[in-house]
This record gives C-alpha cells, structure tokens and sequence, in this order.
C-alpha cells in the first residue's frame, strides 16, 4: 500500500485500484480541498475539514461512504468504527462531538485512525475491539494547556497515548493547516528514537518487521 498525506487528517491510502481515503477535505473547510476519486471515503467527525465527500467523488468513482461506528466490508477491506469524543471545531453551545476511531484491515495489517480525537484515552469499546496496532494515525495539534483552541490531543498527550496503544509505526496528524503552531516539533521532541520524514510512504507486512514505536512523518 501506498500512503499519502494531503493536509490536516486527510491521508490517501492506495491498494493497487483501489482508493481509499480518511477524513477528505471539504470546499467549505479551512484547508485546501482536495480533489481525486475514491472507493471507500472514512469520516471522523462531520465538519468540512473532514468530511469531504464530494471532492473525492470524482473520476467516474463513488465512494463508499463510511461517516459513523458500526461495522463495514467494501472490496475485501474491514473497517470497525468505534465513538469517542471531539472538541474540534464545535458549534456554539456544544460541550462535545462525536468523533469515530477507525480501525481497518488491509493486506494483513491493521490501521487505525484516531479521528478529531480529544479523549486522553481510548473508550473501552476501542480498546477491546483492537487486538493490534500496525499504523497509527494520531492526532497532535491541540493546545498545551488544555482549552479546546484546537479541540483535538496536544502534542504530548498525543505522544503518550500513541506509545501506550504500542503500534509498530506512528503518523502524526492534525500538524499541517491546522494545529497549534509546532505541534509536529513538539511531538518529534517527545521521541528519543528519531524519526523519519516521506512525501508517501510505501508499505508492506515484510517492512514492518523489527519496528516497534517508529515514527514517520507524511509531509504534505
């Protein structure tokens, strides 16, 4: 597979024909839209920097729109979505949203993507219905004091949350366009174990042997 990173929490995952996309950006959003087709579309939380579903139908393609938890299966790929919480981006008068962990199957390896998320720990329901992390999406821009600027985790509850779950590889999320400034230095900061940065990073179950904890960045 082949992952790329188009702003935000927006990654293109790509299986030979098949597309498919995390949380695509919106016309109405902050970020800069996105625009290619895809098969499968996987929303976290319903705001326009994250459910841009229109923009990746395109390409004669529709995609399989997955905006919620519950159980799915399209084109021999699992996807379990389980609810959390997001502080981001909430309407006026809204203590909290919901926000959907991902956790996907495909090709052997288990990829999970955290959302908008704002929980410093995973909902009980996630934690025993993920046996196994080999990619991790997490999200790091939020403020390090604790207000909802950015409604989303800081940097270092990022960091210690991603390290308990014990993925083989880390990708840092919710840096670029948005986010506190230098979330992504203050996240890498955290690592004694260095990191590395890819404009897309191409992968494999064979690659994954020996990693424990390695973080890559996806620059944009």
């Amino acid at each position: 597979m082949v992952i790329t990173h188009h702003g935000g929490q927006c990654f293109k995952v790509t299986l030979g024909d098949l597309t498919l996309v995390f949380d695509p950006i919106s016309k109405k959003a902050s970020l800069p839209s996105v625009r290619f087709g895809a098969d499968i579309a996987i929303v976290s939380r319903n705001h326009a920097d994250m459910n841009g579903i229109d923009e990746v139908t395109f390409g004669g393609k529709v995609p399989f729109s997955i905006t919620g938890p519950g159980e799915y299966e399209r084109a021999g790929v699992t996807v379990q979505g389980f609810l959390s919480s997001s502080n981001y981006g909430l309407e006026k008068g809204k203590e909290s949203a919901t926000n959907t962990i991902y956790a996907l199957e495909l090709e052997d390896m288990t990829l999970v993507h955290l959302g908008a998320l704002s929980d410093k720990e995973l909902p009980n329901t996630a934690r025993e219905g993920i046996d196994k992390i080999d990619v991790l999406f997490v999200p790091i821009g939020g403020s390090p004091d604790g207000d909802t600027r950015e409604g989303v985790l800081s940097a270092s509850e990022g960091y210690e949350l991603a390290v308990s779950l014990q993925p083989k590889i880390i990708i840092p999320m919710h840096w670029s366009g948005i986010g506190v400034e230098k979330s992504l230095d203050t996240f890498l900061s955290k690592s004694g174990n260095g990191s590395e940065k890819l404009d897309k990073l191409t992968l494999k179950k064979k690659d994954l042997a020996g990693k424990e904890g390695a973080i890559i960045v996806v620059t944009t």
